[in-house]
């Protein structure tokens, strides 16, 4: 999401830069030992803060059958933090108990060269390892069920998860899945929908807009949710993950029908992570005049990886690239790693551009792991240095060398002008989670691009959760005027960044930047659309917080504290679509 923090006064990035590598977890005891006998310590390998309590996290584990003792050691050995990291070492331990060398003592973590398997591809974030379209090492059903009932559940939950979330779902969906079942066998059926927590945000009150009647619309919405949700059909990702079309791509043919409430003006965009919990695009589909989502992964437009759902009533013929074409792989994005990537390592393509980075003691360690051959390292050291790479997105900078991307080389990936988060106070920690939190603008302005012809004179465009900028950016990319541009986004940096590329870059139109989309309402709309003639694009991508894979403690969903701003994308759009029906 372009601006992934909006609506949120606080977040968990207030670190200074020194301290964005080494704090990312608590103290580690794993080892990855090398083939000279030394020990190298495994550590958390990016900056956050404290998450939740031990306690609760040692509850969460417990609960999903580990024993207090492993998640105890598991949660030393990686950080309260890094919860992929603790499940992921927790099916270790467990398989490495069950097996005939259990009694040994286990003094290793997920980079341990002692474990055959990894279970990376299943617990990292949600776009992880997609350029290689790598399958997960538990991928057969019989797997599955097995790792599941090692957890602790009933061999007719797993099977029913897995036929319910379809076989290509990691062990963590499915276990979210079978924990959002026995959450709902205890509660009552019967239960009143007024106890259904809705997101509530208070509002001046308006003199010419039935507040109530967008009320009554958001309820009757989330009332047929409820009662519907074990009967509809959810929507499914599609594979490859393409849309309606990407460039090059000739042989799509795909033609739609908007519903009628759909059909614009204004015209809109919104945009969030594709991997979201079960029904969440069912919903946003639903509140957005139930358009459906189109879902399509950047690395078809870039070198790296970034799977999104886009729901819009935009045209979907004539659509065009931005010129020149990005770099469409690694090596010619980065050119200068052509001479040290070595030949074992088969990547091509960047996994999803995250707002943290790995740490130099991660690359040290990596360094310290292969130094020691001549030629190309065993299996087990390849792996997991392949891991390590895929997981941070390491690049191969020397001999043996491996180092994270710098944010002007993730600009670049992302579509950005050079040096579009550099300067003016803004820290290098900053910088990463505001690149990561954005668009890819190449895969952005291919859908805005029919927007060109329309609006030859210039676009009127209100950018909710803008971020840094990537919907603007795009539409200046396009060659389409930006007129009047209201752009809200709660985080000063980022609008410092919105504010300094406009005079950069001499617009010649109207930039009012507001800081919060809670406090924009129907009077505010009504003065600020009275004064230019209405919106003709409204776009925007509400928070991920509660929303992406990485978010395993906090994955509520819409209902989340966060990503329940959703809401207030649809309160404004249909405010505005209500404004210019009723002047026109």
């Amino acid at each position: 999401m372009d601006g992934d923090t909006s609506g949120v006064e606080g977040d968990n990035w207030n670190t200074d830069d020194e301290l964005e590598i080494d704090n990312f977890s608590l103290s580690s005891n794993s080892s990855l030992t090398l083939p000279n006998g030394e020990a190298l310590a495994c550590s958390g390998e990016a900056s956050s803060s404290a998450g939740s309590s031990n306690s609760k996290l040692i509850d969460h584990f417990i609960g999903m059958g580990f024993s207090e003792k492993m998640v105890a050691k598991a949660i030393q050995e990686n950080g309260k933090e890094n919860t992929d990291s603790i499940l992921e070492t927790l099916l270790t331990y467990s398989a490495l108990e069950s097996s005939p060398h259990g009694q040994q003592h286990i003094d290793s973590d997920h980079c341990s060269l002692e474990c055959e398997g990894s279970f990376l591809d299943d617990f990292s974030d949600i776009d992880s390892f997609s350029d290689e379209e790598i399958t997960n090492p538990v991928s057969d059903e019989e797997g599955k069920l097995s790792s599941l009932v090692k957890m602790g559940y009933t061999m007719d939950e797993a099977s029913i998860a897995i036929e319910r979330c379809g076989l290509d779902s990691s062990l963590v969906e499915l276990t979210d899945f079978i924990t959002a079942a026995q959450m709902a066998k205890v509660a009552d059926v019967h239960f009143p929908l007024e106890d259904k927590p809705i997101p509530n945000h208070s509002f001046k009150k308006r003199k010419h807009f039935d507040y109530e009647m967008w009320k009554r619309k958001k309820q009757r919405g989330l009332e047929k949710r409820l009662l519907h949700d074990d009967d509809e059909e959810i929507i499914r990702l599609p594979n490859p993950m393409i849309g309606f079309g990407v460039p090059n791509d000739l042989c799509q043919t795909i033609h739609r029908t908007l519903p009628e409430a759909a059909i614009g003006p204004p015209f809109f965009y919104y945009e969030n992570v594709a991997l979201a919990p079960k029904g969440v695009w069912t919903t946003i589909s639903r509140f957005l005049y139930d358009v459906e989502p189109e879902f399509v992964d950047s690395k078809y437009f870039c070198a790296a990886a970034r799977k999104r759902g886009y729901v819009h009533n935009l045209p979907i013929e004539d659509r065009f690239p931005l010129v020149p074409l990005p770099p469409s792989t690694i090596s010619e994005a980065f050119p200068l790693t052509k001479k040290w990537w070595p030949s074992w390592d088969p990547r091509t393509k960047l996994n999803c551009l995250q707002t943290c980075v790995g740490s130099a003691k991660l690359t040290e360690r990596i360094r310290k792991a292969i130094e020691d051959y001549d030629g190309e390292p065993p299996q087990h050291v390849q792996k997991y240095v392949l891991d390590e790479c895929r997981k941070w997105n390491l690049v191969w900078v020397g001999r043996n060398k491996v180092a994270p991307l710098e944010p002007d080389e993730v600009e670049k990936l992302l579509g950005f002008p050079t040096n579009h988060t550099r300067g003016g106070g803004i820290s290098r920690t900053d910088r990463f989670k505001s690149l990561g939190n954005s668009f890819q603008v190449d895969t952005v302005a291919y859908h805005l691009s029919v927007l060109k012809a329309m609006f030859p004179n210039g676009i009127n465009l209100l950018s909710l959760f803008s971020g840094i900028g990537g919907a603007e950016v795009a539409l200046h990319r396009l060659g389409i005027p930006l007129k009047n541009v209201v752009s809200v986004e709660i985080s000063e940096v980022n609008r410092n960044i919105v504010r300094s590329w406009w005079e950069q870059t001499n617009q010649r139109g109207n930039l009012i930047d507001l800081p919060d989309v809670q406090q924009l309402n129907g009077d505010r709309l009504e003065e600020l659309m009275g004064s230019f003639g209405g919106f003709d694009l409204v776009v925007g991508g509400s928070p991920c917080n509660n929303l992406a894979g990485s978010n395993r403690l906090h994955r509520d969903g819409l209902e989340g504290k966060e990503s329940s701003l959703f809401y207030d994308f649809f309160r404004i759009l249909d405010l505005v679509k209500c404004i210019m029906n009723k002047t026109q």
